[in-house]
């Protein structure tokens, strides 16, 4: 790829792009906002350029000004990360107008997969498994009681622009659907610019496993295995891990093989995530694809030895993959946490502040994704992740033990500061988790 990266995202993900750039030879330029003059990524990066203040929507949400930075600096080519523009096929529009390379797939396909509606009526042509629900948007209250009626409760109604665990609604009996339905599409609506909303079956007790592709402009494709990222609260991830714990290798395989068919059929190019509901019987559903690259990333690569970024960015300069199925190999188990800076003895609050200290944890294979230092002051506007704590290990129960000896040695103090770190080492040693016996209702609802 020439010269010139401009990564438009923030934190930790802007950072880690950065860095892997750096190492390919590529220049970086950073884009910031008010919020985040003093971070870690406008210090490393090459080049930096404020965009705006605090609100996401006047800066990292503000494609002329992002795209002003790119036209400032020369850049050859945007790295959105995840949130924010990445999964936003206006943007990528732009920047194929503009003559710079959008690092992920192509617009139109990010638009009729972003769509979730139109996602899982192509997924039905590919012949993946689905929930029994809706195939395109409901349209009223009324639509929506009568599918309900065809499907039984308890059911879910999700945006169909949703994403990231939020525009999602469990409704458990009829007396409930009609204002679940009506705020589901509000939220939407104001979250996501787009009301519509969609209804499938729920699942109370399942897992949530994901399989990561890796496409080529040039027909090849591969999935680099399962990840599980059945422990969240309230539809947020905590702790992801690959490979997936007690599923099936055949199944793993047959979802990797399903994968792939929808992957080719969708004209998909660059890293992309297909997420699947798994029941007790090892029965697989899909759930939605993420058109960008996942938060919980760096488990793969630590399995196999690929760095997803690099591999993004050759495919996005047009280059093969070079490899086949047969030659992505699988070594070991990792495990990450994401640690917020929240406060679980308040809810999991928010703790926005300055931090006086920060001491991140070391030793052979763990690996701290993180925008946090000393002085660094944790901004209100932004989502809370402070850091991604990674290990690696040859089985599953030695992860374990790596990761919640990282956990106790990860030190972030500040006034007000509280972290999620402690709450993660003690979930890691629930008797569920360590058997997988674990799903997705590990963490109870009311947390």
């Amino acid at each position: 790829m020439a010269g010139t990266v401009l990564i438009a995202n923030r934190g930790e993900i802007a950072l880690r792009v950065a860095r892997t750039c750096r190492r390919l030879g590529l220049r970086t330029v950073a884009v910031y906002s008010t919020a985040d003059r003093d971070s870690a990524v406008v210090a490393f990066a090459d080049e930096a350029v404020h965009i705006g203040p605090a609100p996401a929507r006047s800066s990292y949400l503000n494609i002329p000004a992002v795209i002003e930075a790119a036209r400032m600096t020369g850049a050859d080519a945007i790295h959105p990360g995840y949130g924010f523009l990445s999964e936003n096929p206006d943007f990528a529009e732009v920047c194929e107008d503009e003559d710079i390379v959008f690092v992920g797939p192509p617009a139109p396909v990010m638009r009729r997969l972003g769509d979730k509606a139109t996602a899982r009526a192509m997924m039905v042509d590919s012949g993946l498994p689905l929930l029994p629900g809706s195939t395109e948007a409901v349209e009223s209250a009324g639509d929506a009681a009568g599918l309900a009626g065809e499907i039984g409760y308890p059911l879910i109604i999700k945006a169909v622009a949703g994403g990231g665990g939020r525009g999602m609604r469990i409704v458990h009996d009829p007396g409930e659907l009609d204002a679940a339905y009506r705020e589901t599409r509000a939220n939407a609506q104001a979250v996501f610019g787009d009301g519509r909303v969609y209804v499938e079956r729920y699942l109370e007790s399942a897992r949530h496993v994901e399989i990561q592709v890796l496409a080529d402009r040039y027909g090849h494709a591969v999935h680099l295995g399962a990840r599980d990222c059945s422990v969240q609260r309230r539809h947020q991830k905590l702790v992801e891990e690959s490979p997936a714990p007690g599923l099936d290798p055949a199944i793993v395989a047959e979802m990797g093989e399903a994968a792939l068919r929808a992957t080719l059929a969708a004209g998909y190019v660059g890293a992309g995530t297909f997420e699947f509901l798994v029941d007790a019987a090892g029965r697989y559903y899909f759930m939605e694809v993420n058109c960008r690259l996942q938060v919980e990333h760096p488990v793969t690569e630590m399995v196999t030895g690929l760095d997803l970024v690099a591999e993004q960015l050759r495919v996005a300069d047009g280059e093969k993959l070079g490899y086949e199925q047969a030659d992505v190999a699988f070594d070991g188990c990792s495990i990450e946490c994401r640690v917020n800076a929240e406060d679980p003895a308040r809810g999991f609050a928010p703790t926005p502040g300055e931090l006086t200290e920060v001491s991140l944890p070391g030793g052979p294979f763990v690996r701290v994704d993180t925008h946090a230092h000393t002085g660094y002051r944790v901004p209100a506007a932004y989502d809370s992740l402070l850091a991604k704590v990674v290990v690696w290990a040859p089985d599953r129960p030695a992860a374990i033990a790596r990761m919640r000896t990282a956990l106790s040695e990860l030190v972030v103090r500040g006034p007000g500061v509280a972290v999620t770190a402690g709450f993660l080492h003690d979930l890691l040693d629930d008797p569920r988790f360590r058997a997988a016996t674990h799903d997705t209702s590990l963490v109870g609802s009311s947390t």
